[in-house]
């Protein structure tokens, strides 16, 4: 087992009562609303976030929780505020980890024949099920040399982009993701893939807020594949009450037919992977 010690960049040296301000401005919460919610007096908060008062290490791990400040973030503020990280960060071929790898194994494979996928917080590929090849045998082999990025691979024109029947409205959607977590993070490596993202081309519309149309449900991804034209959504799935900053971090995405012919498509496929 690893107990991450690494500081992001920018925040490396940063005062604990200076994050802690820029986590709860992050969050758009008043320094009173927070000091209710985590039980404390304003005062107190007041001079945590100015440095006037050392706060416990009790009281960064109870601030950190009410903004739901992500598990590697913790371990920073409490880095930042003198104290030993609390969150272990472990390898997924650890130990420890066994019955998380069982769990994830079982859920890629019970999800076959559709594709499902694990990524980290980066959105670099952890596992699948072989149903992903529906995807991966789109893009060119250059886009599979690990670590794999599944944005990359999608957004990318030499990726799925160019098999995308509805490319505008599932780069929207999948950057709206991308957008939401670097608020949530501020991980400067998803600002950088972010701004990467942007970058490439899009011949289709891309919505600015995604709008239902009639019937509209959720964002399809739409996809040809051989010819086909194939219809899927997506769920994603976390661990519920992660202690440990690689299991946290996990996402698993499942794809489902969102159509009769779609579905038998892929058992189709997934019966042909196997004779």
């Amino acid at each position: 087992m690893i107990v991450t010690t690494t500081l992001t960049a920018n925040r490396a040296g940063r005062p604990v009562g200076e994050l802690l301000r820029e986590w709860r401005d992050r969050r758009r919460i008043s320094q009173l609303d927070l000091a209710i919610s985590a039980e404390i007096s304003t005062r107190h908060l007041s001079f945590v976030e100015t440095g006037r008062s050392k706060p416990s290490r009790d009281m960064v791990l109870r601030l950190g929780e009410h903004l739901e400040v992500p598990l590697r973030e913790r371990n920073q503020l409490l880095l930042a505020a003198g104290y030993a990280p609390a969150y272990p960060e472990s390898g997924l071929g650890d130990p420890e980890l066994a019955a998380v790898r069982q769990a994830v194994r079982q859920l890629l494979t019970s999800q076959e024949p559709y594709p499902a996928a694990v990524v980290d917080r980066g959105w670099n590929l952890v596992d699948a099920n072989a149903s992903v090849s529906i995807m991966t045998d789109l893009v060119s082999p250059t886009l599979m040399t690990p670590p794999v990025n599944v944005l990359r691979l999608t957004l990318h024109p030499e990726g799925m982009a160019p098999y995308v029947l509805n490319l505008g409205e599932w780069r929207a959607h999948l950057l709206g993701r991308l957008r939401r977590q670097v608020t949530q993070t501020a991980d400067p490596a998803l600002t950088g893939l972010l701004e990467e993202l942007l970058a490439y081309p899009c011949e289709d519309p891309v919505p600015e807020v995604e709008v239902p149309g009639p019937g509209d449900i959720f964002v399809p991804l739409r996809l040809r594949h051989e010819g086909v034209d194939l219809t899927l959504f997506s769920t994603v799935s976390t661990f519920g009450t992660p202690l440990d900053i690689t299991v946290a971090e996990l996402v698993i995405e499942s794809f489902f037919p969102a159509d009769p012919d779609t579905a038998e498509y892929l058992r189709a496929h997934a019966r042909r992977g196997v004779e």
